[in-house]
C-alpha cells in the first residue's frame, strides 16, 4: 500500500508539514510548558498531521473538511485562550490555522475525487 504523493496531493503534504510545525512550535517559540495555548498547539498539530497523513493514504472528504475545521479553530484559538497579547504565539496560530484552512478548502474545490464525494454523497 503506497502513499499517493502526487501533484494533486501537494496540499496534504504542506498541511502535514504545517501540523508538524504546529506540534513543535511551543518549544521553538518558548510557549509556557503545559499552558493552554501550548496544549492546544500540540493537540491540534497532532490532529492536523494525522488527518493529512490519512488523506495521503486514502482520500475522504470528511478528513479534509475536519482539517479545514481544525485550521479555523487554530486561527481563532488565541482569542479563545485570551492570549492575543502574546504576538509570537498569536501570529503562529493565525498563520498556521489560516494556511491549513485555505489549503484544505483549495483541495476540496480542486480535487475531482473529493468533489464527487461531496456532491455525489459517496
Amino acid at each position: 500500500m503506497a502513499l499517493h504523493f502526487t501533484k494533486r496531493r501537494w496540499q496534504d503534504q504542506v498541511i502535514l508539514l504545517l501540523g508538524l510545525w504546529l506540534f513543535f512550535s511551543p518549544w521553538a517559540l518558548d510557549y509556557v510548558p503545559g499552558s493552554a495555548i501550548a496544549l492546544n498547539a500540540n493537540i491540534a498539530g497532532t490532529v492536523i498531521m494525522l488527518l493529512a497523513a490519512f488523506d495521503l493514504y486514502k482520500t475522504y472528504a470528511w478528513a479534509v473538511m475536519l482539517n479545514l475545521a481544525v485550521g479555523v479553530w487554530v486561527a481563532v484559538s488565541p482569542w479563545v485562550d485570551a492570549l492575543a497579547d502574546r504576538s509570537a504565539m498569536m501570529s503562529n496560530c493565525v498563520i498556521v490555522g489560516v494556511a491549513v484552512a485555505l489549503l484544505a478548502l483549495w483541495e476540496l474545490r480542486s480535487d475531482p475525487e473529493l468533489h464527487r464525494q461531496v456532491v455525489g454523497g459517496t
